[in-house]
Parts: C-alpha cells; sequence; structure tokens
C-alpha cells in the first residue's frame, strides 16, 4: 500500500536517530585509524649521474716560424743593410745607390791592379787577341784614391753593366761598336776624353807613375774626380724602384752546402792546359777553392793574382761560367757576345758544381739569374763573385775537378 505523507516525514526522523546513536557508539573506546591511501608512493633516490664536461677552448699552438734560408726584404740594422752584391752587411748608403763598374786589363802588362779585391762582382770576358778583360762592379770604394789601371770598353760589357744599373767607367776608344750605346741619354758612363765620348769626364781619370809599365797601364779611375763628374753630369745615385739583384744569397749563418752535387776544387775557364783560343789561353787562370775559409784563390800564369792594394791573392766565394755565343766581328778581331736571353750555367760554390742555366729575357736593366737542373733559383753564398763568360763554342776545354 501507498503511505501518506505524514507518515513518511516520521519514518525520516526516526532514521535519522538511529544513525546518530549508531555513530556515537561506535566511536566510543579506540582512536579511529587513519584512511591508507590506494597505494604507497615511494620515493627515487637519485642516480649518480656525471656532470657533463665542457671542453676549455684551447688556444691554438703557434706555427713553428720557417727559418728563413734566403736573403729577403733587405732591413737596416744599425745603419746597415745585406748587399744586392754579396749579400753581406754594407754601410746603407753604399748598398741603396748604384754601384760603378770600372773596365780593368788583365793581360800580363798590366798586373797588378788597385782596388780589385773590393769588387762585389768581378766579371771576366775574352776580347781581340784572345786574352780576357775584368769589369769590376764596386760598392766599397768611398775610402780608396784610385782603382785601375782602366782601359776601354766592349758593348757586351756595358749591356752587363747596364743589368747592375751601374755608372760605367772606362778609357779608351769608343768605336766602332760602343760609341751609340753608350752616348744614350739614359745611360750612365764617366768616361775619359777620347774618340766617341761625347760627354767626357777628365776630372775622373789621372796617371799614376808605373816605372817600366806601358803608358796605356797608368791610368786609373780617381774616386774624388769620379763623385765630382757625377755630380757635374747630373746622374742620379739612387738605383731603380724596379732593380733587380742579380743573386739570391743564402740568409746569415746559413751555407748553400749542396751535399749531393759533384765535389770540384780547381776550376778552370779554359782548361788544364789553356791551349784553347776561347779567350782563356793566354795566361792560364784558374780558382782553387779551400774548404778552411771556403773560398776560391785566383791564379794566372801559374801565380798567384795579386790586388797591389792589399798585397794579397784575389778571393770569392762564388765563381760562375756564363756560356755565352760568340762571333768575330772584323779584321781587327773585334768580338761579339750574346748576353741576352739565355745559355748554360755552372756555378761553383762551397766546392760543388751546381749546373743550369742562365736567363735574361727582361730588357737591358736587368741582370742575367742563374737556374738549378730543376728551374730553381741557385743559392750563392754570402760574399764577392767571380763570372766567367765562356765562349760557347769553346765550352768542350772547360774543366774542373778534384785536382
Amino acid at each position: 500500500m501507498k503511505l501518506k505523507k505524514s507518515t513518511r516525514r516520521m519514518n525520516g526522523k526516526v532514521f535519522l536517530v538511529i544513525g546518530a546513536m549508531m555513530f556515537a557508539f561506535s566511536g566510543c573506546g579506540k582512536e579511529p585509524e587513519p584512511e591508507k591511501p590506494k597505494f604507497e608512493i615511494e620515493p627515487i633516490e637519485p642516480e649518480d649521474v656525471e656532470e657533463p664536461v665542457v671542453a676549455e677552448e684551447e688556444e691554438p699552438e703557434p706555427e713553428p716560424e720557417t727559418e728563413q734560408t734566403t736573403i729577403g726584404e733587405r732591413v737596416e740594422v744599425d745603419g746597415k743593410i745585406q748587399s744586392y752584391l754579396t749579400g753581406t752587411w754594407t754601410k746603407t748608403e753604399q748598398a741603396k745607390r748604384r754601384p760603378i763598374a770600372v773596365m780593368i786589363p788583365n793581360n800580363t802588362p798590366a798586373l797588378p791592379q788597385y782596388g780589385l779585391s773590393r769588387a762585389g762582382i768581378i766579371y771576366e770576358a775574352p776580347v781581340e787577341g784572345r786574352i780576357t778583360r775584368l769589369m769590376g762592379v764596386f760598392e766599397d770604394f768611398d775610402d780608396l784614391d784610385r782603382i785601375g789601371p782602366v782601359r776601354s770598353s766592349r758593348d757586351y760589357y756595358v749591356y752587363t753593366a747596364m743589368g747592375y744599373e751601374a755608372i760605367y767607367c772606362n778609357w779608351g776608344l769608343a768605336v766602332p761598336y760602343v760609341e751609340e750605346l753608350i752616348n744614350r741619354p739614359n745611360y750612365y758612363n764617366v768616361s775619359a776624353a777620347v774618340v766617341g765620348i761625347h760627354n767626357p769626364a777628365d776630372e775622373a781619370f789621372g796617371r799614376v807613375s808605373r816605372p817600366g809599365y806601358a803608358k796605356e797601364f797608368t791610368g786609373y779611375l780617381m774616386i774624388d774626380g769620379l763623385f765630382d763628374a757625377v755630380e757635374r753630369l747630373g746622374y742620379d745615385w739612387n738605383l731603380d724602384d724596379k732593380y733587380v739583384p742579380p743573386f739570391l744569397f743564402a740568409a746569415d749563418d746559413v751555407r748553400a752546402e749542396y751535399e749531393d752535387k759533384e765535389e770540384a776544387f780547381y776550376v778552370y775557364p779554359g782548361g788544364k792546359s789553356g791551349a784553347n783560343s776561347g779567350g782563356y789561353g793566354s795566361y792560364h787562370p784558374y780558382f782553387e777553392y779551400h774548404e778552411d775559409d771556403r773560398l776560391y784563390y785566383r791564379y794566372q800564369n801559374g801565380k798567384k793574382q795579386i790586388d797591389e792594394l792589399t798585397g794579397g791573392q784575389l778571393t770569392v766565394s762564388n765563381v760562375v761560367f756564363q756560356y755565352c755565343h760568340g762571333e768575330v766581328r772584323d779584321d781587327h778581331d773585334y768580338l761579339a757576345f750574346g748576353v741576352h736571353g739565355e745559355g748554360e750555367a755552372i756555378v761553383f760554390t762551397n766546392g760543388k758544381v751546381i749546373k743550369g742555366t742562365w736567363k735574361r729575357y727582361d730588357g737591358d736593366f736587368t741582370p742575367a739569374k742563374f737556374f738549378d737542373e730543376n728551374g730553381e733559383e741557385i743559392v750563392f753564398n754570402q760574399g764577392s763573385t767571380w763570372i766567367c763568360n765562356i765562349w760557347d763554342e769553346y765550352g768542350e776545354f772547360v774543366e774542373y775537378g778534384q785536382e
């Protein structure tokens, strides 16, 4: 059956009272237990994790300095720089100016020469009569009174001197093959008043008493007069900005040893017998290499070739054979040599033989340069150099070796 509304309210109250009493009785006698969580959360112990190592940026190690084996750009130190002619330390004012190229006879009646040991380069070539003549290229001459004796020019010497941008000094005829060349406006020459010289410089030359000598071997270049002549003629002592050094030199405390090359302690530009007609046969010159000081000693006529200035034997650090095509020009036996282009060459240094070539293609005011068989420029040892022009057609007579 269905209950009435009033009855339902009463029954609800009864239930509430009973429920409250039951709750009260259940709370007596002990503390209620705390409600347990449905699951327990166990703490996780952190593992020992290594911290990432950040690499410190190391400074790059400096590259090892490359040893300077050859002379590079010249730097002045205590008033000196390294010479273009010898590689040795020279007064700056001397090493930066034009050198002088002086024509010097080499036949027996002219010996001994005076001041030749001061030359940075000695150039030797045949002239008529199958003798040789020298051209000394000097930068260290200010304290000298004179150089000589002095003789006449040949055009192949003039062209060679041009390559060093030298002031060319000679005393003698400038005809028939030199006149036009030596008197060009862009070429500096200090020459005595003889046929073919358009602007003579008499103040630069004088006679020196040499009893027993022919007059032609008594004329000298006077250094004070040289400076006067250069000033009067308006020549510029400064080298051109495009100047090309003739040699590549070993640096200080470095020796171009060429250990793998053939040894030669004796060097004969005309052969041992000297019997050839290539220009070196008349006086039988040769060079002897000394291991103790690493120099080549010059001999001629079976004797030491002496500089009258010092009384000592002429020595150089390097000897060069430069092979050039040659021709006889006329009935007077005047010669011509090709000193432009290229040809064979042999460089003797440190007692060794370096075969190669010479090349000169960049005009009159550049020198011949010397290269080995691999095309690399040959490194010369510091000091003076003697260049022998070898008449190519007689080159077979050249000799060198241990004895």
